[in-house]
């Protein structure tokens, strides 16, 4: 079962209150279910018009490739070629740094992938990770 309209709205909140309680930079999230459709995305003010195309990329990249975004940024290391066609492929939409984050139920179910732009990769990171935890679901960074 893909994650539902009220846990990708709660993720959105709580990693936006992440992100403010920690001083971050403006923050954009987008929440996609298995299949790379958006559920929900939020904006704080001041965060750049190209935030929600970088948030949903950090996530629709994961999800197209079925690997975290540390597995992904290993593979694009050791392969630059390959990456740069698979960037191509998928029409820009895959970015292979933090702040794109697996979402997976208890029992390890895919549910849908969160990603965050807007600060350091790693700060996007732990805001997604907050988030998904709020949510009382379970985060996969690979870190």
């Amino acid at each position: 079962m893909p994650i539902t309209l009220d846990q990708a709205q709660t993720i959105v909140r709580a990693a936006l209150q992440h992100g403010t309680e920690q001083g971050f930079q403006p923050l954009t999230v987008a929440v996609l279910d298995p299949g790379g459709a958006l559920v929900a995305l939020g904006r704080q003010d001041g965060s750049g018009y190209l935030r929600p195309d970088l948030a949903t990329a950090k996530a629709w990249g994961l999800l197209g490739m079925g690997m975290n975004s540390r597995a992904l940024a290993a593979r694009a290391e050791a392969s630059p070629d390959i990456y740069t066609s698979l960037v191509g492929l998928a029409g820009g939409k895959v970015v292979s740094v933090p702040g794109g984050v697996l979402v997976r139920d208890g029992e390890g179910q895919l549910l849908g992938a969160v990603g965050i732009s807007g600060d350091a990769s790693l700060n996007d990171e732990a805001a997604a990770v907050a988030g998904i935890e709020a949510a009382g679901l379970v985060a996969e960074t690979g870190a």
